[in-house]
């Protein structure tokens, strides 16, 4: 999987992109659209700046960590200065949270990047993940206490997938009535072509959703319990199966009883059959209002590697729907009715679930494969610059420009000279 340096011009767009929307300890994912602190973005801006600046690596961790939650949830966004020109604002949310924060978590990679970055130098960071450590623990703990009743993880709004539009939660956000959210102004239009961003339709449930949980005080219990929305998600699952495992391994190094840890991702790997789906032959989101699978499958279900829970018949799945692209993983099967190439996660190839795809390939010895999607993640990069997501079959960009994570992954791995193995 090793290969040259690619083009060091981009690798200076790169960096520059990533200090460009650094806002002092925090980065933002691009400007305008996207103005405050994200979780997941956050997480994967931290391993790009490990590339060239390990102290602000860190302090990208220790800045997302600082909006902690008491119960142990990691916010998905952290609005740490106000900006009018995004909605929905810390107003909408009410969190009543110091710096004001949004209400849901977001997919946890924190750990994973965290020994990522480690491993570049272990002894400079030693100091570092000791005091992020434990309030890691406590945000997967949370997970473990308020999200897997099941057995695997469930989210109650589509934004805590990060996968926010994915076909994967039609039948859930089917039950949700958004007839009643009054009236609002979306800013992410104004940034981006609306054909790009999902319809107002989708966005007036997922304001119901905000509603419901600012109306109960953001009590995650009864958010679980009655709230509107309610999915397993295979996504989060393995994300968290894997951070787990990263998590332990950082913590034997440290010299922490892990037993507790081990655990938690051993029980999320026996849980995983559950979300096997024989009809759609892959890992598959499930509706728990219903009971009902949603049908569909989608790159999420190939993380199924980097948790090390993937099945020959989920490789057979993963060639038919790579085939049938050009560039990068589709983020939504090209056969269905519901794909759509450039519509945010309804089927658009991601740099960065690309990333993560590829590092679980690389771990499970399918080299050639992790190579493959690696080179056409560069193509895309090369082609068209630092955008969010790409059109899968004719690598047209889309969403935000200058975007920080994208960045990030051309510097850890898409053009790098030794790009990412993972967390062995």
């Amino acid at each position: 999987m090793t290969t040259h340096r690619i083009s060091s011009a981009l690798d200076d767009q790169a960096r520059a992109i990533l200090q460009g929307n650094d806002r002092g300890g925090y980065t933002i994912p691009t400007d305008g659209l996207y103005p405050y602190q994200w979780n997941w973005d956050s997480a994967f801006a931290a391993w790009g700046f490990s590339t060239f600046d390990l102290d602000r690596a860190w302090t990208e961790l220790e800045t997302l960590f600082s909006a902690q939650w008491d119960d142990g949830m990691v916010p998905h966004i952290i609005f740490h200065k106000q900006d009018p020109g995004y909605f929905p604002g810390p107003e909408v949310w009410g969190t009543n949270k110091t710096p004001a924060t949004s209400g849901i978590s977001q997919p946890p990679v924190a750990a994973t990047m965290a020994r990522l970055i480690l491993q570049a130098d272990p002894e400079a960071g030693r100091e570092r993940i000791a005091a992020l450590w434990p309030k890691i623990v406590a945000w997967h703990r949370w997970w473990r206490d308020y999200r897997c009743g099941t057995g695997v993880v469930a989210i109650t709004h589509p934004w805590e997938s990060g996968r926010d539009n994915c076909p994967d939660w039609d039948i859930g956000m089917a039950g949700v009535d958004g007839s009643n959210v009054g009236e609002y102004t979306r800013r992410d239009t104004g940034h981006v072509d609306p054909s790009m961003r999902p319809g107002k339709a989708e966005y007036d449930r997922y304001i119901a959703m905000v509603q419901f949980g600012r109306a109960c005080g953001w009590d995650q219990r009864e958010i679980v319990a009655n709230g509107p929305f309610l999915m397993e998600d295979p996504g989060i699952t393995f994300i968290l199966t894997r951070a787990n495992d990263d998590l332990a391994a950082m913590g034997r190094d440290l010299g922490h009883d892990v037993s507790e840890i081990e655990g938690w991702a051993a029980d999320l790997r026996a849980a995983a059959p559950r979300l096997w789906n024989p009809e759609t032959r892959g890992f598959d989101a499930r509706d728990l209002k219903t009971g009902r699978f949603a049908d569909r499958i989608a790159s999420a279900a190939f993380l199924a590697y980097l948790a090390g829970v993937e099945t020959p018949e989920l490789a057979a799945r993963m060639d038919g729907i790579w085939d049938a692209v050009r560039y990068g993983f589709p983020s939504a099967d090209p056969a269905a009715d519901s794909f759509e190439p450039r519509r945010y996660w309804r089927g658009p190839s991601w740099p960065v679930v690309n990333a993560l795809l590829a590092i679980g390939l690389k771990d499970r010895g399918l080299d050639a494969a992790a190579e493959r999607l690696r080179r056409e993640t560069a193509e895309l990069i090369e082609a068209h610059g630092f955008f969010e997501y790409f059109d899968p079959i004719d690598g047209t960009p889309c969403g935000g420009d200058a975007f920080t994570w994208t960045a990030a992954i051309w510097l850890t791995w898409a053009g790098a000279d030794d790009p990412a193995k993972g967390a062995a």
